[in-house]
């Protein structure tokens, strides 16, 4: 969650360079993908045959597209290893994917692909580590893009026209860095909105954060937001006047949350998470806490997103509902509450020694069919065009609610900086801010280090 579509100049002055230098496909154009040098006969009798991608994605009647493959494999084939890395949440839906992958291809390949859960929040920090030591194949959200590209870790995606056409163009957009596509789009919901018990909520009580803490406290419950997370404490800045984004060069941040000036001053904010902090019908929680507490009932209405969908209807059955976040009392008046948006793509790794294969299963994976039992599975918005126009997506009150929030929602572009200096003031002001330390002098460092260099 945390880069901006950079120069090309720029990718080219963060590569690695030997490892980049190595790399098989570095430098070239896409269609070099699928080209293969030819075999000295006096060397090696076998001839190596193959076979371009289709255009079109697998799917229809249990046939996948042609693999890189088209001849038999040999008995005595070296077998195809791929890993797939997801989140956690995502195991019975990928292991399901890669069985269907795998029999699509039965006699082409001896492949053998083995699903690793990862978080795909971290999965940019643990790939720069050890490129090569990475998956094959890996899910993450769209703000470490620029970052994996830039390393060289992410190449362009071969063929990308298929993919550009079928899917949501903010997608590819996020999906693009300079209008190269390095990855294929497999959501378009990476963001935030509230949830909340119907039993406890109506419509109309749910537009305002004062009512909702209020009905949460008379039931001896509790609204949850994560404050360590500097991804949602964004909602109270970003309909400010207040601004916070990435620099030109790419890197550093630019912020003015600690203004001292306009109709909302970084102060009032400050103050404003403190009166809510107070409030004993609020806690902050982590998703994980988030879901324990709608299970034994101690949370009846909270900020997430629609990878918790599925579970919280499990909980709260036909009560689950969900809308645009609240407003919330500011300097004396409601503020409604922002939202940082975004995608999640997949990714083939550049270093993978089986490459076309991994580019035909991310292709597969993200294909109309599959961000459909995705959906239908984790509750999770497509991308695909059509996958995102049909009546049961349209229909899901998650998917709603983040189309709802989409107006007051923007594309999440801040530098690696950002984050941290935001945890630190945010888990102060859900403490109560303890030590009673001068908020404005708070705001200062916060700002100081979210525009470090």
């Amino acid at each position: 969650m945390k880069y901006a579509l950079a120069p090309a100049a720029w990718l080219s002055l963060y590569r690695f360079p030997a490892e980049a230098a190595e790399c098989r496909y570095a430098g070239r154009p896409a269609h070099y993908y699928r080209k293969w040098n030819e075999i000295d006969m006096k060397k090696n009798t076998i001839a190596l045959l193959t076979a371009a991608f289709c255009a079109a994605s697998l799917a229809g009647c249990g046939k996948g597209k042609a693999g890189p493959q088209d001849a038999p494999a040999e008995s005595g084939a070296a077998p195809v290893e791929l890993t797939v890395w997801g989140s956690e949440e995502d195991e019975a839906l990928l292991s399901r994917i890669i069985q269907d992958f795998t029999a699509a291809h039965q006699g082409e390949a001896k492949l053998r692909i083995t699903f690793a859960p990862q978080g795909e929040s971290q999965c940019k920090d643990v790939l720069l580590a050890g490129p090569r030591d990475g998956a094959d194949v890996f899910t993450f959200a769209d703000d470490q893009l620029n970052a994996l590209a830039a390393a060289g870790v992410l190449e362009p995606v071969p063929e990308p026209d298929a993919i550009q056409h079928a899917n949501l163009p903010s997608a590819v957009e996020t999906a693009s860095v300079d209008g190269v596509l390095y990855a294929y789009p497999l959501t378009a919901d990476n963001g935030y909105f509230l949830y909340y018990n119907k039993d406890y909520f109506t419509e109309s009580d749910v537009r305002t954060l004062d009512r909702i803490l209020e009905i949460a406290a008379g039931q001896g419950s509790t609204f949850c937001m994560d404050w360590s997370s500097a991804w949602y404490v964004y909602s109270f800045f970003g309909n400010t006047g207040m601004e916070v984004g990435l620099s030109s060069d790419g890197i550093t941040n630019y912020c003015t949350w600690n203004s001292q000036e306009g109709a909302i001053r970084g102060l009032d904010v400050a103050q404003a998470m403190l009166d809510i902090a107070e409030s004993p019908g609020f806690a902050s929680k982590t998703d994980t806490e988030f879901l324990e507490g709608v299970k034994d009932g101690s949370v009846i209405a909270g900020v997430s997103g629609v990878w918790n969908a599925v579970a919280l209807a499990e909980e709260w059955d036909g009560a689950l509902g969900a809308s645009r976040l609240p407003t919330y009392t500011c300097s004396g008046r409601q503020v409604q509450m922002a939202s940082f948006s975004g995608c999640k793509l997949i990714g083939v790794n550049a270093y993978s020694e089986h490459r076309e294969w991994a580019d035909a299963l991310a292709e597969y994976i993200s294909s109309e069919q599959n961000q459909k039992l995705r959906f239908e599975m984790r509750g999770q918005g497509p991308a695909n065009l059509n996958a995102a126009a049909t009546r049961e997506v349209q229909s899901a009150p998650a998917i709603a609610a983040l189309l709802e929030q989409s107006e007051y929602s923007s594309p999440q572009r801040v530098g690696g900086n950002f984050w941290d200096p935001v945890t630190v003031f945010a888990l102060n002001m859900a403490a109560g801010n303890p030590e009673g330390a001068d908020l404005q002098k708070q705001l200062d460092k916060m700002v100081e280090g979210i525009t470090a260099r």
